[in-house]
């Protein structure tokens, strides 16, 4: 038969791993059904999601592109070794002094293939036309000049 352990002590034995805890700045998803907004905070990386942060820098909302950033205490974190998402640096690269977003809108507009080819379609049709214009008119600029050769003949 097998011996029990001595009483007081427990047979399991539990690895601690000496992991160093990584801080990460990251969204924090708010809001409710296709309408999110979020707040970016400075957590313990293996929180989740919606876990307890370590302190909350501010606010975006990506539908409105409303942010509110305290941009100061972002760059104290990350000069102590916080790690940002992608997003969170595209937010802080894009920040004002202010803490307000940056937002370069796009000046051209996606076109639909359709819309593409047909575009093509009128460039080549135009290209065209002004070549036939520049035939018609180098065409025209010869026939007074052979017209005033035969007159002299």
């Amino acid at each position: 038969m097998a011996e029990r352990p001595p009483e007081g002590s427990d047979n399991i034995t539990y690895k601690q791993e000496n992991k160093p805890k990584m801080v990460k700045i990251r969204l924090k998803r708010l809001g409710y059904k296709k309408n999110p907004t979020f707040r970016i905070v400075v957590i313990n990386d293996l929180q989740k999601r919606e876990g307890r942060p370590i302190c909350e820098l501010g606010h975006y909302n990506p539908k409105t592109k409303e942010m509110k950033l305290d941009k100061a205490t972002a760059l104290e974190w990350i000069s102590k070794g916080a790690q940002p998402s992608e997003t969170v640096q595209y937010l802080i690269n894009n920040c004002n002094e202010d803490g307000t977003l940056n937002y370069k809108q796009k000046t051209e507009k996606k076109l639909s293939k359709k819309a593409l080819a047909k575009l093509e379609a009128e460039k080549e049709a135009k290209a065209q036309a002004e070549a036939a214009a520049a035939e018609a008119a180098a065409q025209e600029a010869e026939s007074p000049a052979q017209e005033e050769a035969s007159a002299e003949a």
